[in-house]
């Protein structure tokens, strides 16, 4: 039996046409789908890769933080006095009160204790205690200034807690100001 060429060519066509769809089949299909799972675990490592980048230059801020507060802890702990604080905080009010400008009503100076902290082997007491000073004084706005960046300027450290300025009849043309300070004071 001869085939027709029509036929020959309808034979050869589906040959070709079942040789796609065994490649597609067994050979096309599979290899999409491994390139689209690598796809998406390149996607996954990017992220990752991503957030280490982002860690790492979180790390060197902080790293670069750390530096720069060592630096002025370094700084301060050089500037800090040890057992002369009030005595130079005094001072520095004498100093600044002693024109007419500035006159000190009241001063009560206050110490408070500093909790220790509590460890089960040992407890070490802290170095430090806390001295609460409320100052009620007359000054100009100049003066006050002037005392403020000088209290800022102390070789320790000052905390005003709450600094309240009005104005007085009692103390004309001056300003009445209530001061609440707050210092740390090596033992």
């Amino acid at each position: 039996m001869m085939l027709k060429s029509k036929e020959k060519i309808l034979i050869i066509l589906a040959a070709i046409a079942f040789a796609f769809w065994i490649f597609d089949h067994f050979y096309y299909t599979p290899q999409s789908r491994k390139i689209k799972m690598l796809k998406a675990e390149v996607k996954t490592l990017d992220l990752k890769f991503n957030e280490s980048f982002l860690l790492a230059k979180g790390v060197e801020a902080l790293e670069t933080e750390i530096l720069r507060l060592e630096g002025e802890l370094k700084r301060l702990s050089e500037r800090t006095l040890k057992g002369e604080e009030f005595r130079t905080y005094l001072k520095h009010l004498a100093r600044e009160s002693d024109s007419i400008q500035m006159k000190v009503i009241s001063l009560i100076p206050q110490e408070e204790k500093l909790p220790r902290p509590e460890e089960k082997k040992e407890t070490s007491p802290s170095q430090y205690r806390k001295m609460n000073v409320q100052m009620v004084l007359h000054s100009s706005y100049a003066k006050l200034g002037t005392y403020l960046k000088g209290i800022e300027e102390l070789p320790f450290l000052i905390h005003v807690d709450s600094l309240q300025v009005e104005k007085n009849e009692e103390a004309q043309p001056l300003l009445k100001v209530t001061m609440e300070l707050s210092m740390y004071l090596r033992e």
